[in-house]
């Protein structure tokens, strides 16, 4: 087993470790406490190296080398580097006081880790006189020479076994080794289902996990920050009623649930019978009682090779390595226009060749067209759809803008009402104009406070529902459409929201704009609230027993509820045979690996197939171009193979890195004086967080386990997006984004607020960039310090009335207010967009009123005004006024307070633009 010796007495070394190592409760992630762990043996280490043991500081340096073996031992436990041989010796070295030779092996072992040296060569621990300089080559190979090697992995064993068995288990397997082989791995062993939990959510090298038929059920390290993963792991499942003979299928079960993208394999003594009813999740396969190493080993190379293909990026490599010559079009192919020019060969220097031998218009030659797939982007599309759980996925080279025009016109027919999130991004307001829905527009929750909205309540979206079914309108209901998350990092609880919805009208099609989101399918605790593993679990627990019959019995309660009262107000459950019909529109290159526009189109619509593929697939060309770009086209495959393989390894990261974010600035104190992370209690509102979660950290109580409020609450903050209040240093969040943060420090951030700024960390986040984020901020309350230092007293008042201003007297945000009769012909709420989308088209039907005069006093004297555009200003970045929009008091007042720059719709110089009475009489009277 991958543990040092006499395992009690090291559990026991590791709890007092923990509790002479206070830091510990500053991390939330093993992972950097292992990093930092590692780095902080190699400074003890150093230390020793110039010091005399016998003195005091040696002696302390001994004891923190001591503490620090201690701490990692259950840690290293989970990781096949360095290792359960090396970690022995490097403990004897430390028992036997040889600090030089144990200085060496740990400064080796750092290294290593750091480098990623491990993944390509041993790294041997002992001294020797080439080590040095071998190293330092290997930290300096190019990407280029990387590239060559093969790809390193681990491959976790779940089986209880001695010292020695465990060695001939590993040494069977390094015997079946050959040099053909694509990848090399190595094993880790632990020894019970438990320990197979933790280890996967741990060790990001795993790809693939062997479990045995010795394997026990709970694991003996109790390091508490590795239980977390456990806790998180298997919450909602009750281990402890399984069975010996259960535990391998469980096993199974659990990993394809926790971690889907993996690659399993059973090895099990029971017969084929009692296995083939039993739920082993996505297991690959089932050896049966036997030890055929060399087919366990090709067997788990093919498993990792189907994800590690990439079949439209090869096509495209290969394709570009064939001579040809071009008469058609695009003189840039193969960069000849480029290499024949006098003027511009910095453009081929600067890119260098590959990208123009890879520039064509050509769909055959063992390419593919994007608009008809057959071959390689058939493949690539179909690896897409089952990285990220959808029935089909399909390529958009323009964006997510187009995708959700595409899904709109594929869905939407004239006159079907179309339930929208108000605060969405202007492609599904004007993909409403196109497909001409009749439109009801769903308000968010206001935070006044911090010039933001929330998400829509889905007590605004049952409202909205059960209005329609009493004014007989529910039949011509066609879609939700709603965005998770939001650009602020607010997620629904995508499963509930469907299934209420479902339950008042059960062919409800939804539309998740999962722009910002890409990203969540790789990681356990995301992945529950994305729309692709959502509609999976809606439809599989929609027709169990148990839920039937919680419908039958709560369809008998609500018999009575003909205004729609209870239903309202009672959790409602979907019938068995509604029908599962749910897209999601991912912007690929915001979150994940893609060039710029690479976005996805995820389906998973039981009626995909019989009802909507057809009108689909005009749609699709409809927007998409004939002459699509096939680098962002290979960028979308290559993309998709990282996230299959190490997807789960950068979204850890990617979260570790912005808990530390959150951590740093919540307990600097010069950084509290300016400035302020926003909590999750300052985003979602009490009564949407059953829960009770506040924060994820504090500084009096550390950090929170928020794995209960993700599984209840009806919204949960994504921890990747820090909204940061910056009120407090007297500049706006426009001014401080531009002016401070890009000008002065090059630090780049989009979305701001009146008082806020956003920064969301990704997958491309280290922790040197978070460290100098830190530093600049530090710099800036710094600066803030001296200047109100040196300020005069009226330069104070003014500094103080300016954070006044952002913080206290901040403008309420407007609701949407109503479209007027000329566009909406009932009482009920939808309206009809496209038709005042045209009617603007005509000059003679508008006008421009200027906000602080004619408009002010036409509104004032109480006439009806009427927008004639879209107007979104920026931030927040989405419409406040739609065309056939009133014009409320409420939104005159927030306009006229806005202090943006950019109002896209406004022309400062004509005011805005509203129709002429003339114009609404018309229409009234058609």
């Amino acid at each position: 087993m991958n543990k040092p010796p006499n395992t009690a007495s090291t559990l026991s070394a590791t709890e007092a470790a923990e509790r002479q190592l206070p830091s510990i409760g500053d991390y939330y992630s093993a992972t950097q406490l292992r990093a930092d762990r590692w780095s902080a043996l190699r400074a003890a280490v150093e230390g020793l190296s110039v010091t005399s043991l016998d003195s005091r500081k040696g002696k302390k340096l001994l004891q923190d080398a001591d503490e620090l073996m201690s701490a990692l031992a259950p840690i290293e436990t989970y990781w096949a580097f360095p290792g359960a041989t090396a970690y022995e010796y490097m403990r004897r070295l430390l028992e036997q006081r040889k600090i030089d030779d144990f200085s060496h092996a740990v400064r080796r072992v750092v290294r290593a880790l750091t480098s990623g040296a491990y993944r390509r060569r041993t790294i041997p621990l002992v001294a020797e006189d080439s080590d040095s300089e071998d190293f330092e080559d290997e930290v300096a190979l190019s990407p280029e020479a990387r590239a060559l090697g093969r790809p390193y992995f681990e491959v976790l064993i779940v089986d209880s076994l001695g010292d020695q068995q465990e060695r001939w288990l590993r040494t069977s397997l390094q015997h079946v080794r050959r040099p053909e082989d694509a990848f090399i791995y190595e094993a880790v062993v632990v020894p019970s289902l438990e320990d197979a939990l933790i280890g996967i959510l741990f060790n990001y090298n795993v790809q693939a996990v062997v479990v045995r038929p010795g394997l026990t059920l709970k694991s003996r390290n109790n390091l508490s920050l590795l239980s977390k993963y456990l806790r998180s792991a298997s919450e909602e499942e009750d281990l402890d009623g399984l069975r010996p003979e259960e535990y391998g299928p469980e096993t199974c079960r659990l990993i394809a649930k926790i971690r889907p993208e993996l690659d399993t394999y059973l090895v099990t003594d029971r017969s084929a019978e009692a296995i083939a009813g039993l739920d082993l999740g996505s297991c690959r396969r089932v050896f049966y009682n036997q030890e055929d190493f060399l087919e366990l080993h090709l067997n788990i190379l093919r498993g990792v090779n189907s994800r590690y293909k990439s079949p439209f990026f090869t096509a495209l490599k290969e394709y570009s390595k064939q001579p040809t010559g071009v008469f058609h079009a695009m003189p840039i192919s193969r960069g000849k226009s480029i290499t024949r020019s006098h003027w511009i060969q910095d453009m081929g220097a600067f890119y260098g060749p590959n990208i123009f031998l890879a520039e064509t218009s050509a769909t055959s030659g063992g390419l593919d067209s994007l608009l008809e797939p057959r071959g390689p982007i058939k493949k690539a599309q179909e690896a897409a759809a089952r990285a990220f759980g959808s029935k089909q996925t399909f390529f958009a080279t323009n964006g997510t803008s187009t995708c959700n025009k595409i899904v709109v016109q594929a869905l939407v027919r004239p006159g079907d009402i179309v339930l929208v999130d108000r605060d969405c991004h202007k492609s599904h307001h004007y993909g409403m104009v196109l497909a001409g829905a009749k439109v009801v527009y769903m308000d968010s929750y206001p935070l006044n406070e911090h010039s933001m909205y929330g998400a829509v309540t889905l007590r605004e979206i049952k409202h909205k529902l059960l209005e329609l079914e009493a004014a007989g309108k529910l039949d011509k209901v066609r879609m939700v459409l709603l965005t998770n998350c939001t650009f602020d990092g607010l997620i629904y609880n995508v499963e509930r929201v469907m299934e209420e919805c479902l339950a008042i009208k059960k062919d409800l099609i939804f539309l998740w704009d999962e722009a910002w989101f890409a990203f969540a399918r790789f990681n356990p605790v995301y992945r529950q609230r994305t729309a692709m593993h959502a509609a999976a679990s809606l439809r599989r627990v929609l027709r169990t027993p148990e839920r039937v019959q919680a419908y039958e019995e709560q369809q008998a309660r609500l018999a009575e509820d003909e205004d729609g009262d209870i239903r309202l107000n009672t959790r409602l459950i979907a019938p068995p045979d509604a029908r599962v019909r749910v897209y999601a529109t991912q912007s690929t290159h915001k979150t994940l690996t893609s060039l710029r526009q690479g976005s996805m189109i995820h389906v998973y619509d039981q009626d995909f197939k019989g009802e909507t593929e057809q009108a689909f697939h005009e749609a699709y060309m409809t927007h998409t171009s004939t002459s699509p770009n096939y680098q962002i086209i290979a960028s979308l495959d290559v993309g998709r193979r990282q996230v299959e393989l190490e997807g789960y390894e950068f979204v850890q990261r990617q979260i570790d890195s912005a808990m530390s974010l959150r951590r740093a600035i919540g307990s600097h104190p010069l950084l509290q004086k300016y400035f302020r992370v926003l909590t999750v209690a300052d985003m979602i509102p009490p009564e949407y967080r059953d829960s009770g979660l506040e924060s994820y950290y504090d500084a009096q109580h550390g950090w929170t386990d928020a794995w209960n409020s993700w599984a209840t609450d009806e919204f949960v903050l994504d921890p990747t997006k820090i909204t940061l209040a910056v009120g407090g240093t007297g500049w706006d969040g426009d001014t401080f984004k531009t002016q401070i943060l890009m000008d002065k420090h090059g630090i780049q951030i989009n979305k701001t607020s009146r008082n806020s700024v956003l920064f969301m960390t990704n997958i491309g986040t280290t922790r040197s960039s978070i460290a100098y984020l830190i530093e600049v901020l530090v710099g800036i309350a710094k600066d803030l310090d001296d200047l109100l230092d040196d300020a005069s007293k009226m330069e104070r008042r003014s500094f103080e009335n300016r954070v006044k201003s952002l913080v206290e007297h901040v403008p309420p945000l407007p609701d949407f207010s109503r479209f007027h009769s000329a566009f909406r012909k009932s009482d009920t709420p939808e309206g009809d967009i496209r038709s005042a989308f045209f009617l603007a088209y005509d000059e003679d039907n508008c006008d421009y009123l200027d906000l602080n005069g004619e408009l002010l006093q036409k509104l004032e004297s109480g006439e009806e005004l009427v927008s004639a555009s879209f107007i979104i200003p920026y931030p927040p970045g989405f419409p406040i006024l739609v065309p056939g929009q009133v014009i409320s008091r409420e939104i005159l007042t927030f306009m006229r307070a806005l202090d943006v720059s950019e109002i896209h719709g406004y022309r400062p110089d004509l005011g805005l633009r509203v129709f002429t009475t003339e114009a609404l009489n018309s229409v009234a009277q058609t």
